[in-house]
């Protein structure tokens, strides 16, 4: 895989398990070996879980979302990033939150969408492909 890529909430997710250590070192592969991007709405998602589901302490979660910042180039949600994402939910039928992800993808000029939650393999007006790093192996993509 060459190019940019799109790091959906789950992968985030996925760095900090302590249960699925295939699954987290595919996610620290793809960060360490690709030119990433994220959004706002991922900072939004990966807190709410960290903190709800995974229990961590806020000064932790911060570290993360630093940590994120600083390996990533994000994407902020605007104005025309929401008209992007109801366009793509009305042609795509996903959500709108993952449409919203898909919009900021778009928008950031990336190639790939990382994500275990969309289908795999799904090209999106053209311009992104869904791609589940954990049914695929990297080199395939």
């Amino acid at each position: 895989m060459s190019g940019k890529v799109f790091l959906d909430t789950n992968i985030f997710v996925y760095t900090q398990s302590k249960t699925e250590q295939e699954k987290r070192d595919i996610a620290l592969n793809i960060i360490e070996k690709y030119d990433c991007y994220t959004s706002t709405q991922v900072f939004n998602e990966i807190s709410n879980v960290l903190i709800k589901k995974l229990k961590m302490p806020v000064n932790e979660v911060k570290e993360i979302i630093t940590a994120i910042n600083n390996c990533c180039k994000i994407s902020n949600v605007t104005f025309d990033t929401v008209q992007k994402a109801l366009d793509i939910k009305n042609q795509y039928d996903y959500s709108y939150y993952d449409s919203l992800i898909l919009a900021a993808a778009i928008f950031s000029g990336c190639e790939y969408l990382c994500s275990e939650d969309l289908q795999d393999g799904q090209m999106i007006d053209d311009k992104i492909e869904i791609v589940n790093i954990f049914k695929r192996d990297i080199v395939d993509i």
